[in-house]
């Protein structure tokens, strides 16, 4: 029997999810820009609504392209307020176009969103040694200083919880659990030990 991480739980969207994403070391800056763009977005809410509208998002944010989102105007949020296929908030809407912009902001200064990010931990993710789901915590100082600089560029929905969540997510931080099998398929990969 296959050990995952319990909040995986039995929706095979969200066993995918564990499984083939979340915690493995992203360095794309488009995919870096969907994840933020979806992070910002689930604010609020269970990330399993957000992975359900996940390909309405990428429709309706252009297949998440930063250079193409920065660009949206009002004419394009009063768009996104009418498509039932996303969340229609507005703020979260604007803050996508926002997020675009200072995204952009980042990648003109560093040369990729990439690089400006994984600085943060040096190059090499941080591998956590959690037992239980329990002891995982929503933030971090790491995660705070994150959101701290984040914002300093000019960008919204990025407080630390959120930001814990997205270093997760793109494999800044291995936290599947010990018990976990991806958690030495992702350390194995590295060419690290579980």
């Amino acid at each position: 029997m296959t050990v995952r991480c319990p909040w995986a739980g039995t929706d095979p969207l969200y066993v995918a999810y564990h499984d083939e994403e979340w915690g493995v070391p992203l360095r794309e800056d488009r995919k870096l820009f969907e994840f933020l763009l979806l992070e910002g977005a689930q604010a609020g809410l269970s990330w399993i609504t957000i992975l359900r509208k996940r390909e309405a998002y990428r429709k309706a944010f252009s297949g998440f392209d930063a250079e193409a989102v920065a660009a949206f105007g009002e004419g394009d949020i009063a768009r996104l307020l009418e498509d039932r296929a996303i969340v229609r908030n507005r703020r979260k809407i604007e803050s996508a176009v926002t997020n675009a912009r200072a995204f952009l902001a980042v990648v003109e200064e560093r040369g990729s969103f990439s690089s400006f990010l994984w600085d943060f931990v040096d190059g090499r993710p941080i591998r956590n040694r959690w037992r239980t789901v329990d002891e995982i915590p929503p933030s971090t100082p790491l995660s705070e200083k994150l959101s701290r600089e984040l914002k300093s560029r000019g960008f919204a929905f990025v407080g630390p919880t959120l930001c814990y969540a997205f270093m997760q997510a793109t494999g800044m931080v291995n936290d599947h659990l010990l018990s976990c099998f991806r958690r030495c398929e992702i350390l194995c990969h590295e060419g690290g030990a579980p």
